[in-house]
């Protein structure tokens, strides 16, 4: 695919994300993805630490390999149709892999909530955005939480996919997002351990570049906005190896520091230190940051994708 093309392909899909939003769950090749993973999930081991961990290792490698033929597939027969709907293939599917619009409508349900004293609804809402237990989280922790997401998720749902658009183009991103999905899976401690280590290894290989390159981001994101640029500097060195993911404490030690706030996961991390109080307006400050990121690592695809046109032969 030609750069022109693959630039006109990722406006599309960023308009798209823009005016529409998420997909319903029917219509979603990531939902398609978990579906298929559950499905197979049913055929591992119960027991066996290594047969376990071999099972683990052949669906992370297998699932984002024929995710991304698959879709490599659908747009190569696409483009070969009479009908010529390979860039409409292309464009949905690589919006698939992002939700920034989603990442923000899901934030602000807890903030509204929370602003409103509604403790119960922004539980709830919280679920959509991060999968710990929000049954006992008071309106400072529901408010942490948020904040932490919206730092996190801004890498694994909108520059990690990017990213990986520009390396290997669309089929990369559906890979990546494959990727994604089998570690929020599996890809973590307990009755996971041994099934989902190579998920997990795999996810945090991933989103080595995409977590610092969103960090720098937001620290330019935070110039921009007039946040304590040198605090944010100053936590990222300081707590951002502090998160259990080598990659997750990045962007959000820096989302901490520019707001100058303590971001806090009760028994697994704390970041920031606590100069100003967490309030509803945190969340609107914290999005803001986040539309900066995602809108100038756009921009950066772009440029590079202009760039590779300018000087392919």
């Amino acid at each position: 695919m030609d750069p022109s093309t693959a630039i006109a392909i990722l406006a599309a899909a960023l308009l798209l994300d823009m005016l529409y939003g998420e997909y319903p769950a029917w219509l979603h090749p990531v939902v398609w993805i978990g579906n298929a993973a559950s499905l197979l999930l049913k055929a591992a081991p119960s027991n066996g630490w290594w047969r376990q961990f071999i099972f683990g290792l052949v669906l992370a490698l297998g699932m984002p390999s024929l995710a991304a033929a698959a879709a490599m597939a659908m747009i190569h027969l696409a483009f070969g149709s009479a009908l010529g709907i390979g860039f409409v293939a292309s464009v949905v599917l690589l919006k698939a892999t992002f939700a920034l619009r989603e990442l923000g409508l899901a934030a602000e349900r807890v903030r509204a909530a929370v602003a409103v004293d509604d403790l119960p609804r922004a539980r709830e809402a919280l679920r959509s955005l991060c999968s710990r237990d929000p049954s006992q989280l008071d309106e400072q922790a529901l408010l942490g939480a948020t904040v932490q997401s919206l730092a996190e998720n801004v890498s694994d749902s909108f520059v990690a996919p990017l990213f990986y658009y520009v390396l290997f183009g669309v089929p990369g991103a559906i890979a990546y997002r494959a990727i994604n999905t089998l570690d929020a899976m599996i890809g973590y401690r307990g009755k996971y351990e041994a099934l989902g280590k190579a998920a997990a290894r795999l996810d945090d290989l991933a989103n080595i570049v995409p977590a610092r390159l969103t960090a720098t981001l937001l620290l330019l994101a935070g110039l921009l906005t007039r946040c304590d640029v040198a605090g944010g500097w100053r936590i990222f060195w300081r707590d951002r190896a502090k998160t259990p993911s080598p990659n997750g404490g990045r962007p959000m030690a820096m989302m901490a520091g520019l707001l100058g706030v303590r971001l806090e996961k009760k028994g697994a991390y704390t970041l920031g230190d606590q100069i100003k109080p967490l309030e509803p307006g945190t969340v609107t400050q914290a999005w803001r940051l986040v539309v900066l990121t995602g809108w100038s690592s756009a921009g950066i695809c772009v440029l590079v994708l202009w760039l590779a046109s300018r000087f392919t032969i």
